[in-house]
């Protein structure tokens, strides 16, 4: 049976799929084998993203044109369940990214890898490889390269013949890079993961459960990396209370009645 994206819901603006992890991971396999290859483009939206859409045309933009837009944060789906029909669950890039590589480990899926540091990329390869020993890599390239280089790169991933591309670099580069050159790329999937890379690789470490379910591992992120983070966690988690905060007012000045459950 054919698989498609359900009908969105608006937050704040920005379309979201009430998709589940599992429908998720079932798009990717079925836009990766289709007959027909063309490129289908998945976005993972955490709250940081959420606001940049709203002051970056050409991000927007890219969400607006991406085939699957899911909610990479907790705090998303409880706003949503206040805002729209609901979210079904949160649908994080990491994890989806560990679930493709794992069910592609036994049908010979081809992958492409883009981005973080070569050092890091080498271990992400290796560690794949090793669990995953029937996934096939079909090239990968460090995400550290100038404008001037994009066709060689775009070039690098068309004649790869990769299924699907993953690319770990920083929002918005990694959404409105795969935009831009998406009639060019040549692969059925992009599947933006952000620092996905350096979670799977070791590098940085994954929140504790508990801290994932009550929507605070961009608290345990901030943590661990708080020279790179704290200003764009500090900026749009303020801008989020905010926005939500008016945009819940807005509804109950209007004689909204409360939270909707999810369909």
């Amino acid at each position: 049976m054919t698989l498609s994206p359900t009908a969105p819901v608006e937050i704040l603006n920005t379309r979201f799929h009430p998709v589940v992890m599992n429908d998720a991971v079932d798009l990717v396999f079925e836009w990766a084998k289709a007959p027909l290859r063309t490129l289908h483009s998945i976005v993972t939206i955490n709250v940081a993203l959420l606001m940049m859409c709203r002051s970056n045309a050409e991000l927007a933009h890219a969400v607006e044109e991406a085939d699957l837009v899911v909610a990479d944060g907790m705090p998303l789906v409880w706003a949503s369940h206040w805002l729209s029909p609901g979210l079904p669950e949160r649908v994080a890039g990491v994890d989806l990214m560990e679930l493709v590589l794992r069910k592609g480990a036994s049908s010979g899926l081809r992958i492409f890898l883009l981005g973080t540091t070569q050092e890091r990329l080498d271990v992400l390869q290796a560690k794949i490889r090793r669990e995953y020993p029937g996934l096939i890599i079909a090239g990968a390239r460090n995400g550290y390269f100038r404008p001037t280089e994009d066709q060689r790169v775009v070039q690098e991933i068309r004649e790869s013949g990769a299924d699907v591309l993953f690319i770990g670099m920083p929002a918005p580069t990694k959404e409105i890079w795969t935009e831009h050159h998406r009639h060019e790329l040549g692969v059925a999937v992009v599947v933006g993961v952000g620092g996905g890379f350096d979670v799977i690789a070791g590098f940085i470490p994954r929140a504790p459960k508990f801290l994932q379910r009550i929507g605070f591992e961009w608290a345990w992120r901030l943590l661990n990396e708080p020279r790179k983070l704290w200003k764009r966690y500090l900026v749009t988690n303020s801008q989020f209370i905010a926005v939500l905060v008016a945009e819940l007012a807005g509804r109950l000045v209007g004689g909204w009645h409360g939270p909707r459950s999810a369909q």
